[in-house]
């Protein structure tokens, strides 16, 4: 714990370029995804460790109980798969790390369902590749389903699905993975939990006047020179995941806490207003951040033609586009492309993710969104493209 005086640096730190004014960011987050690295719910490599997870099974109800919605994501898989299979070491090659961790899946599951209940707190496992965020329909179809997850009080375990990636199990880790969860559901705040007290101005370990960072400036270029090198033997990333992960949060606009996991009731303690680990600030607010990512990283598929009603309800009124408000569709696309939203005259007015393919928008155009269903057979979502998923022009 900290005596809570705020302390400014001396003017020749080179700290001073990204260091910033404290923020209590977990206290006022509502939707909050955790990341626990491999030592914090490990035997040290040997499998999981059921207590650990128990202890953040019960963190997490306490963060229920504050009115927070909580996404975990874990590491773990390939630890576990090790100790069922009698292997005493990380394996090299790509198929017996994709073995171990289908195995070890298996009791990751089993792990935090039965942990996690003993709260009364009701688990999901989910598990993503890095290329499911990157193709936009299996993005929009991600969102759904955390966001439904949600919604009926589910707490989504995510992994990475390293039975079928090939480079992220050498190279990746979850750290990149949460962050990308964080602006995939537009989280409010990134936790990132580690074997470290978080972010020092040089390696502690090396540097008896390196001092911990409080709070930070998100995606400072000058944070990664000091951050570390690599982790532990049993983890893959570094010091250095973590602050590009808080980079890439912050893109979307979600602040980062890099703390130490086996701080006791580290979650709470955050979310009441606690000043620990290294908080990362972002200076872009979370729905400009997402408008900007909507406006400047997206290609166009196609474009849809709206009625003045439509174009009003977007410009003026911060609506979603409904089906009935389109009156023409131009090119093929399919769900989740980035398409133009035009006026009556041809001007461009909006873009954004659109929820059903050209083809199927080309059936429900001009119809309400009760038909959808009766006329597609399904229906993804009651919108052609929701308000969140919009950018004006």
């Amino acid at each position: 714990m900290t005596d809570g005086v705020e302390r400014a640096p001396a003017a020749d730190d080179p700290a001073s370029q990204v260091e910033t004014g404290w923020q209590p960011v977990l206290a006022s987050a509502r939707l909050i995804v955790v990341k626990v690295g491999s030592t914090l719910v490990t035997n040290e490599g040997r499998g999981l460790d059921a207590e650990a997870i128990g202890r953040w099974g019960e963190q997490f109800a306490r963060l229920r109980a504050l009115g927070k919605q909580v996404v975990m994501v874990s590491s773990g898989a390939i630890a576990e798969g090790m100790k069922r299979l009698g292997w005493a070491r990380r394996p090299h090659e790509m198929h017996e790390l994709q073995a171990a961790a289908a195995v070890g899946q298996m009791g990751l599951a089993q792990v935090y369902e039965s942990r996690f209940r003993a709260f009364g707190l009701q688990t999901a496992q989910i598990l993503l590749t890095h290329d499911d965020l990157a193709d936009r329909s299996r993005y929009l179809n991600a969102r759904a389903t955390l966001v439904t997850l949600l919604e009926l009080g589910v707490v989504p375990i995510i992994n990475e699905n390293d039975t079928v990636v090939t480079e992220e199990i050498k190279f990746g880790d979850n750290d990149t993975l949460g962050a990308l969860v964080a602006n995939l559901i537009e989280a409010d705040a990134l936790v990132i939990l580690t074997d470290q007290q978080g972010l020092f101005t040089a390696d502690p370990r090396k540097d008896p006047q390196a001092r911990l960072l409080q709070a930070v400036r998100a995606g400072n270029p000058a944070l990664e020179a000091m951050a570390g090198g690599a982790g532990s033997s049993l983890g893959k990333g570094g010091m250095i995941t973590k602050v590009l992960a808080a980079r890439r949060a912050a893109g979307g606009g979600a602040d980062t806490v890099i703390a130490y996991g086996r701080e006791p009731s580290v979650l709470p303690r955050l979310a009441e207003g606690e000043r620990i680990g290294t908080t990362f600030i972002t200076e872009m607010p979370r729905l400009a951040a997402r408008k900007q990512w909507l406006a400047n990283h997206l290609q166009l598929g196609g474009s849809v033609r709206v009625d003045a009603g439509a174009a009003r309800a977007l410009q003026h009124d911060g609506k979603s586009l409904l089906p009935i408000g389109v009156i023409d569709v131009v090119g093929d696309f399919e769900r989740g492309a980035v398409v133009a939203c035009v006026d009556p005259d041809g001007n461009e007015i909006a873009r954004g993710l659109i929820n059903y393919s050209s083809s199927e928008t080309r059936r429900i155009m001009r119809r309400p969104s009760s038909d959808i269903e009766s006329l597609l057979g399904f229906m993804q979502e009651a919108e052609l493209i929701h308000r969140d998923n919009l950018v004006l022009r």
